[in-house]
């Protein structure tokens, strides 16, 4: 699952993907991604596109967080969490440094 959703941002010109392997971290999840859209509009349509994808994976009851206001959006499908924000939001939020996420995780798609 992680490779479509990066494949589809990659697709759809998401920048700066993360990965992040959340196997024996977390009960929560499998994986956390974390990517940005370069304004409200790009975040909200990544954030569709995805919402198409899971439909077609089967995974119809994905939970979403934020949408109204496109500065951060969380769809929550269970095994994969993906973060989606604009790039001063993720900064000033910085999700990844909780995760101890190093620069050998980054660089997936468009920086």
């Amino acid at each position: 699952m992680e490779n479509a959703i990066l494949a589809k941002l990659d697709f759809d010109k998401a920048q700066d993907m993360v990965l992040i392997d959340l196997r024996g971290k977390s009960p929560m999840s499998d994986a956390m991604i974390v990517a940005s859209g370069r304004s409200h509009r790009h975040v909200g349509a990544l954030a569709d596109h995805l919402l198409r994808l899971f439909k077609e994976m089967g995974l119809g009851k994905v939970k979403v967080e934020g949408l109204p206001h496109c500065d951060w959006v969380l769809l929550d499908a269970g095994d994969v969490i993906v973060h989606l924000f604009r790039p001063e939001v993720r900064t000033f939020y910085n999700i990844e440094k909780i995760w101890a996420v190093d620069s050998a995780h980054r660089g997936f798609g468009r920086n």
